[in-house]
């Protein structure tokens, strides 16, 4: 793994056995003469070729569920549950903690007061408060709720955008599967092709003069050019696969750079990952916050901003990861740290809920909240929360789950599932399930191995409505 990682950060021939193949890219690359050098369909080929055991499964074309896309907002480190969806203002101040709380639309619940815009869109979302997990480090938990698999040194399992890239494949030529402006190591694709990889932006949205890398023509170029040199591309393909020993892997590359074409000449495809476009107002309902740290813009607004539009264009999966000021591992600072970053996030979520409803969009677009872990009940002595797996809380909205709900409940001290536990598969299969992916499906790992989709989790109908 480390090699094709290796060898798509450097987007250059991984050895002596693709030297022809080089041969033909360095003449026929998108950029030809045009300054463009080695770009997508290169990193997509690259990945295509990337330790593949046996060649890639297709597309599976599942029909669509209600659920046509997935945003999935990752908060990394493990935000603590009683300073956000589950606070215990009644408990003695070492559980408490120190922040207040703010009453929501949905009768008799609150949040912390971290959370006080999107307790004006509770009505909108459903808050699991009983998610139990397995075990409190940070990269097994994390590798579970991307795949719903705890990690095993004998085979990798695809993240949940994968499998959704894998069971769908794109729309309106925009890839399936996007990171804004990256996915973790373990949002990856597993035993299943690299080709169902995440497209990861390669830039902040949040900084001045933001543009996606390798999806804009070259200066000087324009759409006719562009098109003579992809005929020009094709007729070179033709005369390298009579000369190659390897068609298939040929056939492979054409695809991706197939994408590759289909995404850079799209005005459509090109436009969706731009915020030029975005009214003053949008600014203002997704928020405009600066880290109180260091003076920068915090990100997450219009990261969850272009991850609408990418919805609303055709992507089916789209992950954002959002650390705050100092990430949501706080075992020390609590109050400095969840402090200084939530509110940017508050204001952020609460706009895309809004967003979407206004747009019509929420009732086909899932969105998630999820990290790995909680926090523990008591308040340590340095002002944090250690690591905690035994009870937690997620967000889960649109796509025909229910609306204003609290589902299931901890104890007084937010240390246990109090009624209706829900394991982290079973809120995998849950949003597989609107989706129109049958969790109970297995796929083909390397060595003919049949491995189901999500192991042991099934669909909450309470959820669903």
């Amino acid at each position: 793994m480390k090699k094709s990682q290796d060898i798509e950060k450097a987007c250059i021939c991984p050895g002596p056995k693709y030297l022809t193949a080089f041969g033909r890219r360095s003449f026929i690359q998108v950029g030809f003469l045009g300054g463009l050098g080695i770009t997508l369909g290169d990193l997509f080929a690259s990945r295509a070729r990337a330790g593949e055991v046996k060649p890639a499964a297709g597309i599976l074309n599942f029909p669509e569920g209600k659920a046509k896309s997935v945003i999935q907002i990752i908060l990394p480190g493990g935000l603590a549950h009683q300073e956000s969806w589950d606070p215990k203002p009644e408990a003695p101040i070492e559980y408490r903690g120190p922040f207040g709380v703010a009453k929501t639309k949905i009768p008799g619940a609150v949040f912390s007061e971290n959370l006080s815009r999107t307790a004006q869109v509770a009505d909108k979302i459903t808050v699991v408060r009983s998610i139990t997990g397995h075990i409190p480090d940070h990269a097994q938990a994390t590798y579970l709720m991307f795949t719903g698999y705890l990690p095993t040194p004998a085979i990798l399992h695809p993240s949940m955008g994968a499998i959704v890239a894998h069971s769908f494949g794109p729309k309106n030529n925009m890839p399936p599967y996007v990171g804004v402006p990256n996915v973790p190591s373990q949002g990856g694709t597993g035993y299943l092709s690299s080709k169902f990889g995440a497209f990861e932006l390669g830039a902040d949205p949040a900084q001045k003069n933001f543009k996606v890398r390798d999806i804009l023509l070259p200066q000087g170029v324009d759409a006719q050019r562009f098109e003579r040199r992809q005929t020009a591309r094709e007729a070179v393909e033709d005369h390298f696969r009579t000369l190659e020993s390897n068609p298939t892997e040929l056939d492979a590359m054409g695809d991706f750079y197939n994408q590759a074409y289909k995404l850079i000449s799209s005005p459509a495809a090109r436009k969706a990952f731009s915020l030029d476009d975005e009214p003053e107002s949008m600014t203002k309902l997704y928020g405009d916050y600066k880290n109180p740290r260091n003076g920068q813009p915090f990100s997450i607004s219009r990261q969850l901003m272009l991850a609408r539009r990418l919805v609303e264009s055709g992507v089916r999966f789209v992950t954002v990861q959002f650390s705050g000021t100092e990430g949501w591992d706080n075992h020390t600072r609590l109050k400095e740290a969840v402090g200084g970053g939530m509110p940017a996030f508050d204001h952020a979520f609460a706009g895309l809920i809004t967003d979407l409803d206004q747009r019509g969009l929420l009732d086909s677009t899932i969105v998630t909240v999820t990290s790995e872990f909680g926090r523990t009940p008591k308040v340590n002595e340095n002002g944090g929360r250690d690591h905690w797996a035994r009870v937690f809380s997620q967000v889960i909205a649109g796509g025909g789950i229910t609306r204003g709900q609290i589902y299931g409940s901890t104890n007084s001290t937010a240390s246990e599932p109090e009624n209706n536990p829900v394991s982290v598969e079973d809120f995998l299969a849950t949003v597989y399930t609107q989706l129109g992916i049958d969790p109970t499906i297995r796929l083909m790992a390397p060595g003919n191995r049949p491995i189901d989709i999500v192991r042991g989790g099934s669909p909450v109908q309470a959820l669903v409505a």
